[in-house]
């Protein structure tokens, strides 16, 4: 380099901060090296600027060329039938309004339809059409509860792309399941061992609940290897994911884990235990419940009676028993709550007299303990899955007790009703709403299966017109209303044209109530029949005679 060049190079970087600056600060203020003020001023700035740009560019040496990119891996799914596609297209297209509130109008709102048209996708087995993929991963970037469907449909390609975009990183973090598009491969031993021993933690944590569903003593040995080094954060989420097939060959390991450093670790050990009935830990629990429950016979109705403990010892912490209760919550409640729901429910028949769960939970309860000894029932049923146990605290539901304040609050019939099947859980919600009415039946409706059975379908139906015959303030029924798009069976559209007329508006009605009641049922058949095309058009298509 001769002696001019280097000194041209190296007053670049200085005159080009100059010319900056004067840019910034206008050329009435500052005028360029060299150059007067006045008019001419801006002309000759820009002219020295360019000149500036083509010495930059000009000293720059040529970069190494970049490796030329891997192509996308082939997905050997089917594709997407067209209709199917376009739909696709249209759902994605759809975004919500900037507005975020007043009346939705008659129109479906397509982004609510996309994840249950993802799970007819993936129910299918279809690919994702290439084109979609970039704003099938905004959509699951803006909206987490739609990224395991999205990914799942998007496949092997999402990966590809997200390596690209910075955007899109959340899927090469994302744990996938079930078949995702980065689950391991669980054929290949090798590759497990070394992904366990060398993969990021989203990654570990992806393949320890792939081999957990589909080999679980073999899940559970891989964290036997390594849970002495482990971190408490880590060692809790890899404990967890031992839910999915919890079995009695789980309990030794989990029995360690009572022992743990970790405080959440420890009751997250004990609480799988208290879902085996047959552990050990089960065992030791349901001594200490039973000696605070009893049956006094010397009534003239035979009367629960209660005895909390009156100290919580080391023994019982050790299997999990949290010492200090919450705040407003007095300690001897707490610690017999605890108790009750980690006993397997077994143990009460043979300590309450021989009697059923049914008869058991109507036996009045001594001394205002029926709340929270009902409460810890309802716990134990849920987690260990016990149905007649979760229909004898949900009761009937045509009782007065179960549209309001009871032993057994809305909530935690709603996780009850979880235990039961199906078709029993509809029948039951159905039964809720014809006695009490909608107002109270969000959250049961909530965990009923999609679409809802026809009698669910039908009692949700004719208590939304019955709230608009008696001219009730439409917008407390919106939720209930967004629901019914959503889970009403589409079949029910047809059913529905005679609620689209404006119904003649009570005195005592909200003021436009009628319109919004048909603007709603509108918007209910108009969506339901989407629905039904959605699923029509992801059918396989017939082959050609």
């Amino acid at each position: 380099m001769s002696r001019t060049t280097a000194t041209v190079a190296t007053s670049l970087p200085d005159q080009w901060e100059e010319l900056v600056t004067t840019a910034l600060l206008g050329t009435d203020r500052r005028t360029p090296p060299g150059v007067a003020p006045g008019p001419q001023a801006p002309s000759a700035l820009l002219d020295a600027a360019a000149a500036a740009t083509v010495r930059r560019r000009a000293g720059l040496r040529p970069a190494r060329p970049a490796g030329r990119l891997r192509p996308a891996p082939e997905d050997p799914r089917p594709p997407l039938p067209p209709a199917a596609a376009r739909r696709l297209a249209a759902l994605l297209a759809d975004r919500p309004g900037a507005s975020g509130g007043g009346r939705r109008g008659a129109a479906p709102d397509l982004m609510e339809l996309l994840p249950q048209w993802l799970q007819a996708a993936n129910t299918r087995g279809y690919a994702a059409p290439p084109q979609a993929l970039p704003a099938l991963l905004d959509a699951a970037r803006g909206r987490t509860d739609l990224r395991p469907a999205a990914l799942r449909f998007a496949g092997p390609r999402a990966l590809w792309l997200a390596r690209l975009n910075p955007d899109w990183r959340f899927a090469l973090r994302a744990a996938a399941p079930g078949g995702g598009p980065s689950a391991p491969d669980l054929r290949d031993p090798q590759g497990i061992r070394r992904l366990w021993q060398e993969g990021l933690f989203a990654e570990r944590v992806t393949l320890l609940t792939a081999l957990r569903s589909r080999d679980a003593a073999a899940a559970r040995a891989l964290l036997e290897e390594t849970w002495a080094t482990e971190r408490a954060e880590d060692r809790l989420m890899f404990l967890d994911s031992l839910r999915a097939g919890l079995g009695p060959d789980d309990e030794t390991f989990l029995e360690r884990a009572l022992a743990d450093r970790s405080r959440n670790v420890r009751a997250t050990a004990a609480e799988l235990l208290s879902a085996l009935p047959a552990s050990a830990l089960a065992a030791r629990m349901a001594v200490r419940a039973a000696a605070c429950v009893a049956v006094d016979r010397t009534q003239d109705v035979p009367t629960v009676v209660v005895e909390a403990p009156h100290e919580c010892d080391a023994a019982m912490e050790r299997d999990g028993v949290v010492a200090k209760a919450p705040a407003g919550r007095g300690e001897r409640s707490w610690w017999l709550g605890q108790l009750v729901e980690a006993a397997p429910l077994g143990t009460w028949p043979g300590r309450l007299g021989g009697r059923t769960p049914e008869e058991i939970v109507a036996l009045p309860v001594a001394d205002g303990w029926q709340g929270e000894l009902h409460g810890a029932w309802c716990r134990a049923a849920v987690r260990q899955r016990d149905a007649e146990w979760s229909r004898a605290l949900l009761g009937e539901p045509s009782a007065p007790e179960a549209g309001g304040p009871g032993a057994v609050s809305l909530a935690e019939r709603a996780r009850l009703l979880a235990t039961l099947d199906t078709g029993e859980r509809a029948a039951w919600v159905a039964g809720f709403i014809e006695t009490h009415g909608l107002s109270e039946a969000f959250q049961l409706l909530g965990v009923c299966a999609v679409p809802w059975a026809p009698p669910l379908g039908r009692a949700v139906v004719d208590a939304l017109n019955i709230a608009r015959d008696a001219g009730s303030y439409p917008w407390s029924f919106s939720g209930v209303m967004g629901l019914a798009e959503r889970c009403l069976d589409p079949s029910e559209a047809s059913r529905l044209d005679a609620l689209l007329a404006i119904p003649d508006e009570p005195e005592d009605a909200a003021p436009g109530a009628g319109s919004y009641w048909s603007e709603a049922f509108q918007r209910l058949v108009t969506t339901l029949r989407l629905r039904g095309a959605m699923l029509a058009e992801l059918a396989p298509e017939e082959p050609a005679p």
